[in-house]
C-alpha cells in the first residue's frame, strides 16, 4: 500500500491485542474477582464496631439498651460497664445477641432483660 510521499504502512494483525500471558493472567483476575462477588468471601467481610475508638460501650441497668462512653469518662446514670470478658466488639457478636436478652440490675447482677421469655 502506498501513501503521499512514499511513506509505506506496515500491516499487523494482532496490534490491539496484549501478549498471551496478560490476557491469561487478566481472565484469572476476573474470574477470582467474580468468585469473591458471588459467593461473599468471608476474608472480606465488614464488620461494624460497637463504637468508635477512643469510645466504649456501656450497658443499660435493668434494660437491653447500650450506648458509648468516650474513653476515661464515666458511665452517665443508669448504665454501668459490662462484665469484665462479656463486653461486646462488633454488632452481632457473641456477646451482642447475648445482651439482647440478658442485662444487670442495679445490684451489677446478670439478668434475664425485662419482656424476655
Amino acid at each position: 500500500m502506498s501513501t503521499p510521499l512514499g511513506i509505506r504502512r506496515t500491516r499487523t494483525t494482532r496490534a490491539a491485542l496484549p501478549p498471551r500471558g496478560l490476557r491469561t493472567a487478566g481472565a484469572v483476575l476476573v474470574g477470582a474477582a467474580a468468585v469473591v462477588a458471588l459467593t461473599g468471601c468471608s476474608a472480606l467481610e465488614y464488620r461494624e464496631e460497637q463504637c468508635m475508638s477512643d469510645h466504649y460501650p456501656v450497658l443499660a441497668v435493668n434494660n437491653t439498651g447500650a450506648d458509648c462512653v468516650p474513653d476515661g469518662e464515666q458511665p452517665p446514670a443508669g448504665y454501668a460497664r459490662y462484665p469484665e470478658g462479656k463486653v461486646p466488639r462488633y454488632v452481632g457478636d457473641e456477646w451482642d445477641v447475648y445482651w439482647s436478652t440478658h442485662t444487670l440490675d442495679e445490684h451489677g447482677e446478670i439478668i434475664d432483660a425485662p419482656g424476655t421469655p
